[in-house]
């Protein structure tokens, strides 16, 4: 089983972003993607499979937090099945309460999930720009 954790910069600052709410949710119903495939094809089974298949996306939560104090997130998911999962950041709180703006009030990351390896995805966060990234 896989463990999912975050960490979240403020870039703007150079330092920790404290105090972010975070939420992981998993996908129901999502198929998984066939591990033994050309990776090119596994990739577009993953990517593209239910953009469009006219059903509604399903998640339900595994996990919530807060950042600390060094910006991390711990405890989200120890032991996380095989699937897609959905980190939401509450970003428009955080940046509202050092006085900023943005016009990202949250930011979600998709990814998916193998169940045997760790996933650390930090988020490097400014006013109107982020970027994410898999760390270790």
């Amino acid at each position: 089983m896989s463990g999912i954790t975050t960490h979240v910069l403020d870039a703007v600052l150079g330092k920790p972003a404290t105090g972010v709410s975070v939420r992981l949710d998993k996908r129901l119903d999502q198929p998984e993607p066939d591990r033994r495939a050309d990776p090119s094809e596994a990739a577009v089974q993953i990517g593209l499979a239910g953009l469009d298949d006219g059903e509604p996306d399903r998640w339900t939560t595994v996990g919530e937090g807060a950042t600390d104090a060094d910006g991390r997130c711990r405890v989200l998911a120890k032991n996380a099945a095989p699937g897609r999962y959905r980190l939401t950041f509450k970003t428009g709180a955080y940046l509202a309460q050092t006085g900023r703006v943005s016009i990202y009030p949250e930011i979600s990351i998709t990814f998916d999930c193998d169940g045997g390896t760790h996933y650390h995805l930090p988020l490097l966060l400014s006013d109107n720009s982020y970027i994410t990234y898999r760390g270790s």
